[in-house]
């Protein structure tokens, strides 16, 4: 029998290799073998995504995930609320559902028990056509700022960026389209001289080119009034610098908000072992899935798996990052201080749907709001 000698460099290679597979292995015992998530339409970023950190799981860890695609916010959180769903990656509207807020203040919903895995940071914006001359959040009074009918997302982190700037929409001239896309090319067909949307939507390089042209609005990341103002609006926004999308470079980046998009979302009652796996894996696995998309390597646990966040961290995924010495005493203040206001909403939704059984739909809307903005002005 003849050996062959083997030099240094393949063995390191069939080490690294070895203790790769033995380490899926492991982490493949800790994740269920099969999983259902929940994501926004194919096409959509939140799929795209979810589908390129499903495809790792499964070369990393065996794990076989099956996406459940929803165009509306009810149809991405209904089956992770009724169990069909192990978890949801969403965005703006789990806010919305930990408030019992828009789609969720009707009956049957209230404020939800939500909890967040993980969520990247995206960024948002307010772009102007140039030829407007807004130079600041103030220059935006008695301009013509496009609103989407029927799209709450987008709308309500608008009205927080007039909040930084003194702002509201009595303000400006809010116009409504009927679509986002149609609000989009409002600024090119000369119909409006701002909106609202992340970087990269396509009319706004349509814009830049244009006649018109394009300017980002500065939202100053040292304004600590102004942040106080937009986080009234929804506590869940941080400042970012953006070097990419239309207009934008590292050479000429611009200051704007980030929000998180998308979120792995799961319910509260989540078993804290199962989740600590979730975002472990989520972590282990980045070198797999961080190069799928532009924006996916935002995925990076130290910026993903922090605070703020639209709605509290599961115990889990806290419990990994105090173990990766990324979790700090503010950090747990600022989940503990989002566990106590969501358990108040929902103890004031409890005694809601008990006083207003009489009343219409609309009415008990109406009292519910009333009885959520008391509460939160309460705490």
């Amino acid at each position: 029998m003849k050996y062959k000698t083997l030099n240094a460099s393949i063995i390191a290679a069939s080490f690294s290799f070895s203790m790769f597979t033995l380490s899926g292995v492991a982490a493949a015992q800790e994740l269920p073998d099969t999983m259902t998530w929940t994501a926004y339409d194919v096409g959509s970023q939140g799929h795209s995504e979810a589908s390129a950190i499903a495809d790792a799981f499964g070369r990393a860890y065996d794990t076989r995930i099956r996406i459940q695609p929803a165009g509306s916010a009810i149809g991405r959180l209904q089956p992770l609320v009724s169990g069909r769903a192990d978890y949801a990656f969403l965005a703006t509207e789990s806010f919305f559902a930990s408030e019992g807020t828009f789609d969720f203040a009707e009956r049957r919903w209230g404020p939800q028990d939500l909890r967040a895995v993980a969520g990247r940071p995206s960024s948002f914006g307010i772009p102007t056509a140039a030829d407007a001359e807004i130079h600041s959040l103030e220059g935006l009074r008695g301009k013509r700022v496009a609103y989407t009918a029927g799209n709450p997302s987008v709308s309500v982190k608008c009205d927080a960026i007039l909040a930084f700037g003194g702002l509201t929409r009595d303000d400006v001239e809010a116009v409504m389209f009927p679509a986002h896309s149609a609000a989009m090319s409002s600024l090119v067909q000369g119909q409006a001289d701002a909106v609202c949307t992340t970087t990269t939507a396509s009319q706004l390089y349509e814009l830049k080119e244009s006649p018109r042209g394009l300017r980002w609005v500065d939202i100053p990341a040292d304004d600590e009034e102004g942040w106080g103002r937009m986080n009234q609006v929804a506590p869940v926004f941080q400042s970012f610098t953006e070097t990419i999308g239309a207009g934008l470079s590292e050479d000429t980046p611009a200051n704007m908000l980030a929000y998180r998009y998308p979120i792995i979302v799961s319910m509260a009652d989540k078993d804290e072992e199962e989740v600590y796996a979730m975002i472990k894996s989520l972590d282990e696995s980045y070198d797999l899935y961080k190069d799928a998309t532009s924006a996916i390597h935002r995925w990076v646990i130290s910026d993903s798996g922090v605070p703020p966040i639209d709605i509290p961290f599961h115990a889990g995924a806290v419990r990994y990052m105090e173990e990766k010495g990324l979790w700090d005493k503010d950090m747990q203040a600022w989940n503990d201080a989002r566990i106590t206001r969501l358990e108040a909403l929902q103890e004031a939704w409890e005694s809601t749907v008990e006083d207003a059984s009489g009343l219409d739909d609309d009415a008990f809307k109406a009292r519910w709001e009333e009885r959520r903005q008391a509460t939160l002005d309460a705490l």
